[in-house]
């Protein structure tokens, strides 16, 4: 029944090709406007791709996400070869690779970036939007959900493409969450947030200052809002980062760059600094957390990998730190890769490193920060030479477990009331299960959406929304990997040392559950140290409360006390005195 199904289907697209398209199929000239919509969990989004040639033959290209706001982001790489077209957007970690389809008269392919997303390109910009008069401009307000206290921003800016609006929501880390239906009559506004299913009706003031309504959203109570507008020609300051390193360093910086034996597309980019003096020095190489990120695990405008390996070689230690794989000036596919197949990525650094005469073989080894804690102990089961490992936040828990623990301990700070948390734990329990359960990737999405029915959906506070909202973010090579995924058999096989922090307010790995099983997976080990740091959150900031939307907020990049600890702990071991 398949085979033949696909038979029907190539004979319609040849047909509807027949019909519709000119003699040549041929795909046209790249050069121009394109325009298509991510169908992403947070909403649709409109791309642009604008297409240049150059006076040589070579391609250039821009793309645009008028949603999120003005500006445009540069492609890496363009490549059209016949009817296939590729192109690498490095400064987000993004890919494209598509085809072209006659019958349409669209690029058709994927669109990868923290995973893959289906994106047809079709030639020209996208359809003008309604113009909302009197609207432009910054509005910040709050909302009660669940007992906490969320800021809103809702960003209105009309432009060539008509009036667009964006809503983030700082304290749940959600920036440029489409708005659709903005529209006005007389003080009267209305807009909607179609990811969350939620409508906004409110009243402008007389002096246009202010915007009072009411949220509605099937199943959940009412909730208040009243928006002020910042000044439409301020400019926002961004945040003090006293931590960032600035030139000129005590110690050198060299620009450094190797390859992945394991991925021949894989070839990484990084940053080492190497303390004053001849050495050789020992060295470590730092592994990101997850999401594609940059050589300084840049977040927020913090750049915490920067501010560690500034410390680390004041101190006389050399850092390694590169861009992820498809991100800055590495390449690679990030979207496709698992945990284990960036362990390859960390092994190859720490080849690149035992490979220079300014570093002691010796004594090489990984700093991990959250998934990049998990990653370590990967790469070091097929890497017996790894001198020594500090997790900063790595799991040791099972890895469904944590996400559930993580789930109660951000949501309730998120404004999710503990009847929320009751209701979706046992399915979202049921969806891991079901993902983990598969064979393949595709098996575990299959297993995934027979758990999502209706009334599932409703316990996760989503009626009648499309499942696919949710295996968009459960499904696919790495979460499957993930949550298969048990920390402790190679935490057990290690025999080298091991420092294992948490701060005492993180809560995305919470620390006392997390670090009992540290401790229990390393307990043959002889050298392992697992320390809870006081008033520490997940990105090892001082804080007040953990809660991620204070990650942003907080002008410390990484506690002093942190990084105290490691470097006394790695110098006590491998620096010469």
């Amino acid at each position: 029944m398949a085979a033949l199904n696909k038979i029907m289907l190539a004979c319609a697209a040849v047909l509807a090709a027949i019909l519709t398209v000119p003699a040549s199929a041929q795909a046209p000239d790249i050069v121009g406007d394109w325009h298509g919509a991510l169908d992403t969990p947070r909403g649709a989004l409109t791309l642009i791709l604008h297409v240049t040639r150059e006076g040589d033959g070579s391609l250039k290209a821009e793309l645009q996400s008028p949603d999120q706001g003005p500006g445009s982001i540069p492609a890496s790489e363009v490549t059209l070869a016949g009817e296939h077209l590729t192109f690498r957007i490095a400064q987000i970690g993004a890919n494209y690779e598509g085809d072209w389809e006659a019958a349409t008269q669209q690029w058709r392919g994927t669109f990868s970036q923290n995973g893959q997303l289906p994106l047809a390109l079709s030639r020209g910009l996208p359809p003008k939007r309604p113009v909302v008069e009197g609207l432009d401009g910054r509005w910040e307000g709050t909302v009660e959900r669940g007992g906490a206290t969320l800021r809103l921003v809702l960003r209105v800016r009309t432009a060539e493409l008509g009036t667009i609006a964006a809503l983030d929501s700082p304290d749940q880390l959600a920036n440029g969450v489409p708005v659709s239906g903005l529209a006005r009559d007389g003080r009267s506004v209305v807009f909607d947030v179609p990811s969350v299913k939620s409508h906004f009706a409110g009243t402008l003031s007389d002096d246009g200052s202010q915007l009072s309504g009411v949220w509605t959203r099937p199943e959940v109570a009412d909730a208040v809002t009243t928006f002020t507008r910042s000044s439409e020609t301020a400019v926002r300051q961004p945040r003090a980062r006293p931590q960032t390193p600035s030139e000129p360093f005590p110690y050198k910086s060299e620009e450094v760059a190797f390859d992945n034996p394991r991925f021949a597309e894989v070839h990484l980019a990084g940053t080492l600094t190497l303390p004053q003096g001849e050495g050789p020095f020992p060295a470590v190489v730092l592994i990101t957390g997850s999401g594609a990120q940059d050589r300084d695990e840049a977040l927020l405008g913090h750049r915490p990998f920067a501010v560690i390996a500034d410390y680390l070689t004041r101190h006389g230690i050399a850092v390694l730190r590169f861009d992820d794989r498809g991100v800055g000036k590495s390449t690679g596919d990030y979207g496709a890769a698992t945990s284990a197949d960036l362990a390859t990525d960390a092994n190859a650094a720490f080849a690149y490193l035992r490979g220079r005469g300014d570093i002691r073989r010796d004594a090489v080894g990984f700093i991990g920060h959250s998934e990049g804690g998990m990653i370590g102990p990967i790469a070091m089961a097929e890497n017996p030479d790894v001198a020594f490992l500090v997790m900063l936040a790595g799991p040791g828990t099972a890895l469904d477990t944590l996400l559930l623990s993580q789930r109660r301990l951000v949501g309730s700070q998120m404004g999710l009331s503990e009847a929320d948390l009751d209701r979706g734990e046992p399915i979202l329990a049921a969806v891991f299960r079901a993902v983990a359960s598969g064979d393949t990737a595709e098996k575990g999405r299959e297993n995934a959406r027979a758990v999502l029915t209706p009334e599932a959906m409703t316990a996760l506070g989503a009626p009648g929304a499309d499942p696919n909202s949710v295996l968009q973010q459960v499904t696919g090579p790495w979460f499957s990997y993930f949550l298969k995924y048990d920390p402790a058999p190679n935490l057990a096989r290690i025999r080298v040392p091991v420092l294992a922090l948490n701060g005492s307010l993180d809560r995305q790995v919470p620390p006392r559950e997390n670090l009992a099983a540290v401790r229990e997976a390393l307990r043959g080990n002889p050298d392992a140290t697992a320390i809870e740091l006081p008033g520490l959150n997940h990105l090892f900031q001082t804080a007040r409360t953990g809660a991620v939307g204070e990650y942003a907020d907080i002008e410390e990049t990484f506690a002093p006390i942190a990084l105290e600890a490691m470097t006394q702990w790695i110098s006590e071991r491998f620096v010469k005195r």
